[in-house]
């Protein structure tokens, strides 16, 4: 553990030990995305048991799964503006434990309302953990570092879908609802024991950079930069697109013509597998391609799966779970390294802001696409995904690479 202590703590060491030390550095990154946003989507594999225990609709169940990115959003705010005064390591640590204590009431939650409120606290705690682990990232690794750096958290995001899912239904099903949360709750409590180790030697950020004034100051200037806000705009249809495909494609694959047992459900996410071996390829894909293209590439990719998705065929439907994956996974691990690279100063503003965006983008998928899906069926649902995607790529065409490399923190 002390090795994969080091290996994090000390990016900017000599190009031997660096070579050497990435691997451990990936692993720890990764493990440490994927313990602090498993609880985001792992209860989507068990949306239509959730939906049947608390006897309300899909799409007020879809909402009240995805309300965490409630949370979300508003955590990454408050991350924005208080960045400059929080620790890197203490504050991850907090708010992984906190994280254990909705997790586990979700156990017990009596209505849906005391649910929705409860995934909304576990969305603050995520995000917290989230957005300052981006802003650690950004701060301590050199513009070279930091797409792979990035791109090894995104692929631990997605692991959290992939076996999150898997997870949450083998334990579903196995011990109910209630020992599924106690389950998650438990892997909460072991982020913070992993962050405890391997970030416990981490010097004080600098969070803010010279010049910098008050955060609203911070926040002036991060909107003034187009291709921030064009990549804030990116990462809310990201999501946008991302809710919607994965929280009512489960009603889909339930119902006529495929009926597939929850169980069976579970194992449908290994649609996340190919992600998991894309994702890390990234940050090359940026600094071989460039960012518009690779954002352009990816979301075309994405688009590729909508038409599937409609197809009564269950093969096609997972290759279209397939690409929609891989595409919009590549493009959140572009745009979060492109934050990183274009705010030279105060990082963890800019993350908090992009995060916001992005989960905002979820819980707005989760309402617009749940109304459509209600009101007119899956082939209206998967038109505005496609919106969604399209819009994306419009705003990439407007980004451009920062003039300035962003400098390590030493």
């Amino acid at each position: 553990m002390a090795a994969v202590s080091r290996a994090i703590q000390a990016p900017n060491m000599d190009h031997h030990e660096r070579s050497a030390g990435a691997f451990a550095r990936a692993i720890v990154i990764a493990l440490t995305a994927f313990l602090t946003v498993v609880d985001l989507f792992a209860t989507q594999a068990i949306l239509p048991s959730l939906t049947r225990h608390y006897g309300v609709s899909p799409a007020a169940m879809g909402f009240a799964v995805n309300a965490s990115t409630m949370g979300m959003a508003v955590a990454g705010l408050v991350v924005a503006i208080f960045a400059r005064d929080i620790d890197r390591r203490g504050g991850i640590l907090v708010a992984l434990i906190l994280l254990a204590v909705p997790t586990a009431l979700l156990a017990s939650a009596p209505n849906l309302l005391a649910f929705t409120l409860l995934r909304v606290a576990q969305g603050l705690c995520m995000a917290a953990a989230f957005t300052l682990t981006l802003a650690y990232l950004g701060e301590q690794y050199n513009a070279a570092d930091s797409a792979s750096a990035f791109a090894a958290y995104i692929t631990g995001n997605v692991a959290s879908n992939l076996i999150g899912r898997l997870v949450s239904a083998g334990v579903a099903d196995q011990f109910g609802l209630a020992g599924n949360f106690y389950f998650f709750a438990v892997l909460n409590l072991a982020g913070a024991v992993l962050v405890y180790f391997t970030v416990r030697k981490t010097p004080p950020m600098r969070a803010m950079g010279p010049g910098m004034g008050s955060p609203p100051a911070a926040w002036v200037m991060h909107l003034r930069n187009g291709s921030l806000r064009a990549s804030f705009g990116i990462g809310f249809c990201i999501l946008f697109a991302f809710i919607g495909t994965f929280t009512y494609v489960n009603f889909v694959l339930v119902a006529m013509p495929f009926t597939l047992a929850p169980m069976t459900l579970g194992f449908i996410y290994f649609v996340f597998l190919p992600s998991i071996l894309t994702t890390p390829l990234a940050g090359h894909a940026v600094r071989r391609f460039g960012t518009r293209p690779t954002f352009c590439g990816s979301l075309a990719l994405a688009t590729l799966g909508l038409p599937l998705l409609l197809t009564h065929a269950l093969p096609a439907v997972l290759a279209g779970m397939v690409l929609v994956a891989v595409g919009t996974f590549f493009a959140q691990a572009a745009a979060t390294a492109f934050v990183g690279r274009a705010a030279t100063s105060d990082r963890g503003a800019a993350s908090g802001i992009y995060l916001a965006s992005y989960f905002a983008g979820g819980l707005a998928g989760s309402a617009i696409l749940g109304v459509l899906f209600d009101r007119f069926g899956w082939t209206a649902c998967v038109i505005g995904i496609g919106v969604s995607l399209a819009a994306a790529a419009m705003l990439a065409i407007g980004l451009r690479e920062p003039t300035q490399p962003a400098i390590a923190t030493p």
